[in-house]
């Protein structure tokens, strides 16, 4: 048997490493409806606006959205609600303590399934500025124009 997990990314929110500086990542567990999770098996959700926010001892995932299942009826769930996440107790204060700091912040970076259940994983980060996202966009495209070249002369 194999230790490798199975994993199988839902959501993404690919605007993350563009807007923010990510300093370290983190997996949740994620407490969800039926019909979320359908939903979400079926690509119904958007991470782009969310955000995570610590309540006390409890840390929320605000602002996610997961699309109304197409066959939920009357049991369908909420399509903007506050979800609550599970990570344990000193996890919660550690990362309630770091945010604490100038300019950090949490933010989901994507919703998987690991083992048959919903995670979230999520990361701790700074903004970047203008002139950071500028530099960032230069240097890419230097390393394209490199590896262009390279190829060419093989």
């Amino acid at each position: 048997m194999s230790s490798k997990k199975y994993q199988s990314e839902l959501v993404s929110n690919r605007k993350a490493s563009h807007d923010y500086e990510i300093l370290e990542t983190y997996e949740a567990g994620i407490v969800l409806l039926g019909t979320e999770v359908k939903s979400l098996r079926a690509s119904g959700g958007n991470l782009a606006e969310a955000y995570v926010r610590i309540i006390g001892e409890e840390i929320w995932l605000v602002g996610s959205s997961i699309a109304p299942f197409k066959y939920g009826g009357v049991f369908n769930h909420e399509e903007r609600r506050d979800r609550k996440l599970l990570m344990h107790k000193k996890e919660i204060l550690r990362l309630q303590e770091s945010v604490r700091v100038k300019g950090l912040t949490l933010i989901p970076l994507s919703l998987y399934l690991s083992k048959g259940r919903v995670k979230l994983k999520l990361a701790k980060v700074r903004g970047k500025k203008k002139y950071d996202k500028r530099q960032a966009i230069m240097e890419r495209e230097k390393k394209r124009e490199m590896d262009r070249v390279i190829r060419q002369k093989v």
